[in-house]
């Protein structure tokens, strides 16, 4: 067979054929199948220039920027989808999942942000005292009009990232304010656009 034919592999059940191209070449041990394709090999074999190591990136190779995020009027869930990625470092090509690349985020506003449907009065929050049957429970909405009403989107926010020691790290690198003023001027922070 020359090239480019399917050929049954030598010693092979008679009905196994070979689903690539290939060439047969003659040795003086017998028969050898050199599989090809218009790369040169087959697509399963490696060659030391097509392998690159993979590179990982620690916390000193990447500059964290401070970014602030308005949650006026923004939905819960789509703010900390957003927020969680950027806290990753998921944005930047530098991303690696074992180290901490992303950036702080400072949201404002917090207590003004958007749950979609019945969620104000069905969504429930509980915690526990550290007493023997002490669970607490409360909505979103009492816990938005009380004094911790940035609890919405740091659990919110929790929920989406690691739960580890990594996320952990992460969380802290979150800031959330009531109001609109928040004490990071002199970061100079930039504003994270959620589109």
């Amino acid at each position: 067979m020359g090239p480019g034919l399917h050929a049954r592999a030598p010693g092979s059940f008679p009905g196994l054929y070979l689903q690539f191209p290939c060439e047969i070449e003659k040795l003086d041990a017998g028969t050898r199948l050199t599989p090809r394709g218009p790369w040169g090999t087959y697509p399963g074999s490696m060659s030391a220039t097509s392998h690159k190591a993979t590179q990982s990136f620690e916390r000193r190779d990447i500059d964290p920027r401070w970014l602030v995020v308005d949650a006026n009027d923004q939905v819960l869930g789509r703010l900390a989808t957003r927020v969680a990625m950027v806290l990753r470092g998921k944005h930047r090509p530098q991303f690696t999942p074992h180290a901490d690349v992303g950036d702080f985020v400072i949201v404002v506003n917090a207590e003004k942000v958007k749950l979609t449907g019945r969620k104000l009065e069905q969504k429930t929050y509980y915690r526990h005292t550290g007493y023997t049957g002490h669970v607490k429970e409360t909505t979103a909405g009492r816990l938005l009009q009380g004094p911790h009403a940035d609890r919405v989107v740091r659990n919110a926010v929790r929920g989406m990232l690691p739960k580890n020691a990594l996320g952990r790290k992460l969380l802290s690198k979150l800031k959330i304010y009531t109001g609109p003023e928040h004490p990071h001027a002199a970061q100079k922070p930039e504003e994270l656009s959620l589109g």
